[in-house]
């Protein structure tokens, strides 16, 4: 093996190591911000006893999982109880290696150790486990794997809630990964890539994604918060008709994996938010974070991590704001509205690209981006003023007028 392999295995594994222990640490404290904006949200006092302004609360209630007493109900399949958990927690923290957390690195080292030979790198590190070329296309595959852990934790727990917890989760995540996935397309007709680097690359030299595909940034951001199954599209839990839903057999750590796996789920929804459609790590309206430098890693990396905060907070916000859909008004979203809106888009898009780049030739990609957002605001206009009135666009089956 060549000390510049040597060297790259040895920043993986520190790149690695470095983002799975974030990632633990953010799903944990999302927990108590969470608590803290519901409370906030409904004017009385969250979590404050446990260390100071209840900052220790994650670590007591950690603590908590880890010591409570393990459960199996009868006449389960213990295998399939037992790896139901793992099938939602793994690929949860799978897609968090991937995203790019802030600018590239630049690192040089060259040493030797006893026994395992010598170490080599001089270089930009991008500052995400894996660089992947298949980019966004990994974290759909990977984050779609989630629903098989639902799926068996519903019918491995032999509960009829946990069952009918699992069968909405199957249905609601199959109908909105369509969706999810056809809003990406715009996306990849205007960057050219699918890669996050470039994705990032492109927004740099014209003006950031949510401008001039603004329909594919709301169709993402709905059908997103009905994969990771938060509110109002949190029907596989639905405490209210179904105890908890799929998990309801489960606790202590078991019932734990299941909260990290839909917090780093929340963490990924909110980074490729900002990747695809805010620029990722870049700093509005300055260049200076384009060169490679510490600094500019650390400063990028801060705002980042900012847009990644704000994205969640929004998440939790609508949680404690809309009431949960009912079951045949969901899927009426997902399959009447939101594919048959994405499948236009992606069409209507193809041509104004066209269009922009035949009609319009020799003008930079920022003006050609802001004759896009003029076409979308007019796309926005009709969606939502002139169709979405219940008429044309109805979300879930309607009675007619004067039946009984």
């Amino acid at each position: 093996m060549t000390p510049d392999m040597k060297g790259f295995l040895l920043l993986s594994a520190i790149k690695l190591l470095l983002v799975f222990t974030v990632t633990m640490i953010s799903v944990a404290y999302m927990t108590l911000m969470e608590r803290w904006v519901s409370a906030w949200m409904q004017d009385r006092k969250g979590p404050n006893r446990v260390g100071w302004k209840g900052i220790a609360q994650p670590l007591a209630d950690g603590l908590k999982n880890l010591i409570k007493e393990e459960t199996f109900p009868t006449h389960t399949n213990r295998i399939l109880f037992l790896v139901a958990p793992a099938l939602s927690f793994i690929p949860a923290l799978l897609m968090s290696s991937v995203i790019p957390w802030a600018s590239p690195l630049p690192v040089k080292f060259d040493f030797t150790l006893p026994l395992l030979g010598r170490f080599t790198h001089d270089g930009l590190m991008p500052v995400q486990v894996a660089d992947l070329p298949i980019g966004f296309l990994f974290v759909l595959a990977i984050g779609s794997i989630g629903v098989y852990g639902i799926a068996l934790a519903g019918w491995s727990s032999n509960s009829k809630y946990s069952l009918l917890g699992g069968l909405r989760s199957s249905a609601q995540m199959v109908s909105y990964e369509i969706a999810m996935g056809m809003s990406l397309i715009p996306v990849l007709l205007l960057a050219g890539n699918v890669r996050f680097s470039e994705i990032i690359a492109v927004q740099q030299q014209g003006i950031w994604f949510v401008l001039p595909l603004f329909i594919s940034f709301f169709i993402f951001g709905v059908a997103g918060l009905a994969e990771i199954n938060r509110a109002p599209f949190d029907l596989p839990e639905a405490e209210s008709e179904l105890v908890a839903g799929y998990h309801t057999e489960y606790s202590a750590f078991k019932f734990s994996m299941f909260f990290i796996a839909e917090y780093a789920n929340m963490m990924t929804y909110g980074a490729m938010l900002s990747i695809l459609f805010f620029g990722g790590w870049d700093i509005p309206f300055i260049h200076w974070d384009e060169t490679p430098g510490l600094l500019q890693t650390i400063a990028t990396g801060g705002f980042m991590a900012l847009k990644v905060t704000f994205a969640i907070f929004v998440v939790m916000w609508l949680r404690w704001t809309l009431p949960r859909f009912r079951f045949d008004q969901l899927m009426s979203l997902g399959w009447k509205f939101m594919i048959p809106a994405a499948l236009a888009y992606i069409m209507l898009m193809t041509l104004a690209i066209w269009a922009v780049e035949a009609l319009v030739p020799g003008t930079s990609m920022g003006m050609r981006q802001l004759i896009l957002f003029g076409f979308n605001i007019v796309l926005a206009w009709i969606l939502f003023t002139v169709l979405d009135r219940g008429n044309i666009i109805a979300g879930a089956y309607r009675v007619p007028r004067g039946a009984n």
